[in-house]
């Protein structure tokens, strides 16, 4: 069961923002000798692996447009209703992060801007497994689809009849991507990044994963892939006062726990009476779950702590540095000014971290194991690179050519300093 501590000491705190190591010493090898095959042997080692760790024999990696169709009779009317009404909301959060281009004039007869440009081939891993997570290919391919990304596809394991979740179908479908492959864990970022025979490479491999598909991201930066995040299991922070109510801190825990094994929830607190009330909830709530055992395991690498004030919640929360952050607290509007470090925050009572995973309009690929300390979620822009441009008049020439001869001459730069001086002789 969670663990509780009570008034840690400050140089304790490091050590509590540790996150929980993984205990298999073997996944880097692991996953360096899938890369490796996949790399040399293409669609023949997909094959391979699909049958050693699905336990599935596949007649084709491809999904088929036939099966993309029958996904639609697959899903019912209100998880098709549930699905539009999100797909609004993150189509309108998203549209508002598009960039515009504006010139400016840096001095006479100087113009510099950028221009944002969609990166033209990008694949996104949606997770499968014990839990297909189809609201993933709403995350990803609704940003990818706004930035104007050219080749968009996906790669998802099938479940053990070969067939895909056919919300994940059904979602693709609707905005817009049809390719789409029956491969997963490591396997699947290795032939995004290589490419094979079925499968096309990209340029950017976005989405979360277990342990494997996470090392497999990591190692494939090192031969030149682009990635959206370093990512890990999934994790929340809840900040609570004396006035939260108990049963909505437990549910918010849990609803993160339940994702795996190796998720970590934290609550930060001022009131130990709260605590008791919340270890209370969540052994009741724990027993009604589908997925308790899973929540359970999550539980044993989690925390609840008291500490002195609100203040020093916010100030342990920035050192943590958590992927999802909950401020339940009446004072949540102040203090959500101190935040300085969290993937995505939720604010009051109400807004339960289940709204942005879902239908809210923020995205949910977020970064996790401390890195939100650097990396942002995902959004359109990570889906764009940009493209920097200026425009030099002889006017601007004149006036600023003095200054650039000048610093190149410095640096022992004479080609630069001539490329700028025979224009000037010119004019």
């Amino acid at each position: 069961m969670i663990n509780t501590i009570l008034y840690p000491d400050k140089s304790a705190w490091e050590n509590l923002c540790a996150r929980p190591s993984s205990k298999n010493n073997f996944v880097n090898v692991i996953v360096s000798e899938i890369i490796e095959r996949i790399k040399n042997e293409g669609d023949k080692a997909l094959y391979h692996y699909t049958e050693l760790f699905d336990k599935i024999t596949l007649s084709s990696l491809k999904v088929s447009a036939a099966e993309i169709n029958d996904s639609e009779n697959k899903v019912s009317d209100e998880l098709k209703k549930a699905i539009a009404t999100a797909k609004s909301n993150i189509e309108k959060y998203h549209s508002q992060q598009i960039e515009e281009c504006v010139p400016i004039e840096t001095s006479t007869g100087v113009k510099c801007w950028r221009k944002c440009v969609p990166i033209e081939k990008v694949g996104l891993y949606i997770p499968g497994g014990s839990a297909p997570l189809f609201s993933t290919v709403l995350m990803l391919g609704i940003p990818a689809k706004i930035a104007g990304c050219k080749d968009i596809i996906i790669c998802t394991p099938a479940n053990k009849n070969g067939n895909i979740d056919p919300a994940i179908l059904y979602i693709a479908n609707l905005i817009g991507i049809t390719d789409i492959f029956k491969i997963g864990g490591a396997q699947a970022i290795a032939a995004m990044t290589f490419g094979t025979e079925t499968i096309p490479k990209v340029f950017k491999i976005f989405g979360p994963g277990n342990q494997y598909v996470t090392k497999a991201k990591e190692l494939v930066m090192i031969e030149g892939m682009a990635i959206d995040m370093p990512a890990g299991p999934s994790e929340a922070l809840v900040i609570a006062d004396s006035k939260a109510n108990p049963q909505f801190i437990a549910a918010d825990l849990l609803s993160q726990a339940e994702h795996g094994a190796d998720s970590q929830v934290v609550m930060l607190t001022d009131s130990e009476s709260l605590l008791k009330d919340v270890f209370a909830a969540i052994e009741m709530q724990l027993k009604e779950l589908p997925r308790m055992e899973i929540a359970a395991k999550a539980m044993d690498n989690s925390m609840m702590i008291v500490l002195k004030s609100l203040d020093d919640c916010m100030e342990f929360s920035n050192m943590y540095a958590p992927e999802h952050l909950i401020i339940n607290t009446a004072n949540h509007s102040e203090l959500s000014k101190k935040v300085v470090n969290a993937g995505s925050v939720f604010l009051g009572g109400f807004s339960c971290e289940s709204a942005g995973d879902y239908a809210a309009g923020t995205n949910h690929t977020l970064p996790t194991n401390g890195f939100a300390k650097n990396y942002s979620g995902v959004s359109v822009n990570s889906f764009c690179k940009t493209i920097s441009f200026q425009e030099v008049t002889p006017e601007g020439l004149t006036a600023l050519g003095s200054a650039i001869e000048t610093m190149a001459e410095a640096e022992s730069m004479t080609a630069h300093k001539n490329a700028v001086s025979i224009r000037l002789k010119s004019l």
